[in-house]
């Protein structure tokens, strides 16, 4: 049996309750959230929007919070996490899931998501590179029939390669040459996730990163 002991240097509260999947940054001071998880009256009832950003800027050394008011995924039960709609593929791209489909649920939802999307600006007051990810066919769980949180936006970035969730749909091929496009020093490899998105989840829900030196 092998025991590995780790030294933590500082922990400290931060007074939020706050998973991986409800926040997104691009690494030089923005972060991209919704108001949908962050403030849900499950998580931080006893903060304010105004209190939660002022939490955030201090313990992420931010310079900006963009806020999404719209924008959901049928079947979700994460209260919107930023990571099944929205996700920065460099300092001034956003790949973000698209409905096209007038008659879908959720272009309503999701096209007032865009039109918000078109709205941010970047810290030097430039737009961001927008690329639309298809939002997949719907697919159901098998037992009730409740339709599935599918959607693409939920891959995973790697050293060398981007990790993309599929769900053998016919937009597989479309998403993977759009995210491509956003990733053009990376391999993006798709990964079959039926099994995750019948749990409700993806491939960024069930991992996490962690950058060098921390361990």
């Amino acid at each position: 049996m092998i025991i590995i002991f780790f030294k933590i240097h500082d922990i400290r509260h931060g007074g939020l309750v706050l998973e991986g999947g409800s926040i997104e940054s691009d690494g030089q001071g923005t972060l991209l959230t919704t108001t949908q998880c962050l403030l849900s009256p499950n998580r931080n009832p006893h903060l304010s929007k105004e209190e939660i950003e002022a939490k955030l800027k201090d313990i992420f050394g931010l310079k900006q919070i963009l806020w999404l008011h719209h924008g959901h995924i049928i079947g979700d039960d994460t209260d919107a996490h930023i990571d099944t709609l929205a996700r920065f593929c460099n300092e001034n791209t956003i790949a973000y899931v698209q409905c096209t489909d007038y008659d879908d649920e959720h272009y309503t939802s999701l096209k007032k998501m865009e039109e918000e999307l078109q709205s941010f600006r970047q810290l030097n007051g430039e737009p961001y590179k927008l690329v639309p990810l298809p939002l997949p066919s719907p697919t159901y769980d098998p037992k009730d029939l409740h339709r599935l949180p599918a959607t693409y936006a939920n891959f995973l970035i790697i050293n060398d390669a981007v990790l993309m969730p599929l769900n053998d749909t016919p937009e597989d091929e479309l998403a993977l040459a759009q995210l491509q496009n956003c990733f053009p020093d990376r391999t993006v490899i798709g990964i079959n996730c039926s099994a995750f998105t019948l749990q409700h989840g993806s491939l960024h829900c069930v991992t996490m990163q962690y950058p060098t030196g921390v361990l």
